[in-house]
């Protein structure tokens, strides 16, 4: 198991690095200027210019749809060659749309790469691929537990040529962006079916007869526009059955399939999301002056220093470790690693990004910095790819099953 990056991976990081220091970190003052000019002005759904901006000059540059694992559409890279990548673009939380490496796209286009048909590549992932439209990821229901999917009630029923759809989805991350234009929604296409091939995945246009978006959810306060994420309501909405994907009864396939990588790069962005915190941290320690001497002096601050670094070097090294496994042995041989990761990098980032506030003392709760901000999102993580719990409980199944006697 070697962790060394490769020289490929060497050369991108370099150039992700750069241009992030001359583009992306010089543009966050304008980033909130601008969606504070939108939302004065009322357009507070406005795609962001400072961002369309700088799309062309990461494509220039050949740092666009880097996230792609060996495929043709992409950079061809693994997943842990990607993963350091990942951790540079998650230190400014929007960056990663500029190389057209964000969520929900990533997911659904690994979906349409892996699962889709000619036409719903030509017609959705060629858009995707060249950052002209965006999509959204349609699965969650506010009226059940969304953590046991075969929970999920919305109904996807075959009429003649169509598939009419009805039920009530929220997070549904990325429906409040004009550009969002497809959504990949899961559905019972037969409640009589065992458990776990009850489940399926079609494709919804956003402008399709019957998609109504209720409201955009909040996210400790932040409603995350231009992106957002809504509640929708589906009502007897009819698409093409070529709109289904895969086929009827493997919705559970297609999402073990997507919520791997899509896994790997929450959690290297979260990293990184964790280095940007322990940076202003440091630096403020350095720069205050509390009980006759500066902050980073008192040994409660060095302590919580100490910790942050040692949390972040353990919770980088699972996830690479996680990236490794799924690129030599696939998916499912990583599945006790992946559920790790998704534990254990929420859970670091959250410390990380408190024991920053604190050292900022007011100006950490504030606008000033955007620890507040980072927190709501760190913390928004520990369910967003499945709760805490769900992954607690499937590493320890994995566990116990060391132990038990074998079945003859």
């Amino acid at each position: 198991m070697d962790f060394g990056y490769s020289p490929r991976t060497q050369e991108l990081r370099a150039a992700v690095s750069a241009f992030m220091d001359e583009h992306i970190f010089p543009a966050e003052g304008r980033y909130w200027a601008e969606l504070e000019a939108n939302t004065q002005a009322g357009r507070r759904w406005t795609p962001l210019q400072v961002i369309e901006e700088l799309k062309p000059k990461a494509r220039a540059a050949g740092l666009w749809n880097l996230f792609l694992p060996e495929s043709e559409y992409g950079a061809g890279l693994s997943n842990q060659e990607y993963a350091p990548l990942a951790e540079l673009m998650g230190r400014v939380l929007w960056s990663s749309e500029v190389f057209n490496c964000s969520a929900p796209d990533t997911g659904n286009m690994e979906v349409l790469v892996r699962y889709g048909t000619p036409e719903q590549k030509k017609r959705w992932l060629e858009p995707l691929l060249a950052g002209e439209i965006r999509s959204g990821f349609a699965m969650t229901e506010p009226a059940v537990a969304s953590s046991d999917a075969t929970n999920i009630e919305a109904s996807i029923r075959r009429d003649g040529d169509e598939f009419v759809i009805n039920g009530r989805k929220w997070w549904t991350s990325g429906g409040g962006d004009p550009r969002c234009k497809i959504l990949i929604f899961m559905g019972k296409t037969d409640p009589e079916a065992p458990r776990h091939s009850q489940q399926s995945m079609i494709l919804v246009p956003m402008d399709a007869p019957g998609v109504k978006i209720i409201r955009p959810l909040s996210v400790m306060g932040y409603d995350d526009a231009p992106h957002g994420h809504m509640e929708i309501q589906f009502d007897d909405v009819r698409v093409p059955a070529s709109h289904l994907l895969l086929g009827e009864g493997r919705g559970f396939e297609i999402a073990q399939g997507r919520l791997g990588p899509g896994r790997i790069h929450h959690c290297m962005r979260l990293i990184g999301l964790a280095e940007r915190a322990i940076d202003l941290m440091c630096q403020r320690a350095l720069q205050r002056v509390a009980f006759g001497k500066p902050i980073a002096q008192h040994g409660v601050t060095q302590e919580r220093i100490a910790e942050a670094r040692c949390r972040i070097e353990q919770a980088r090294l699972l996830t690479l470790k996680a990236a490794w496994m799924m690129d030599v042995a696939g998916n499912k041989a990583a599945k006790a690693e992946i559920a790790m990761i998704k534990v254990v990098a929420p859970q670091m980032a959250c410390q990380v990004i408190d024991w920053a506030m604190q050292v900022h003392g007011g100006a950490g709760m504030c606008q000033d910095f955007p620890l507040a901000f980072y927190y709501a999102q760190a913390r928004t993580l520990r369910f967003a790819d499945g709760p805490d719990e769900v992954h607690r409980n499937a590493i320890a199944k994995i566990e116990l099953g060391k132990h038990l006697p074998p079945r003859h």
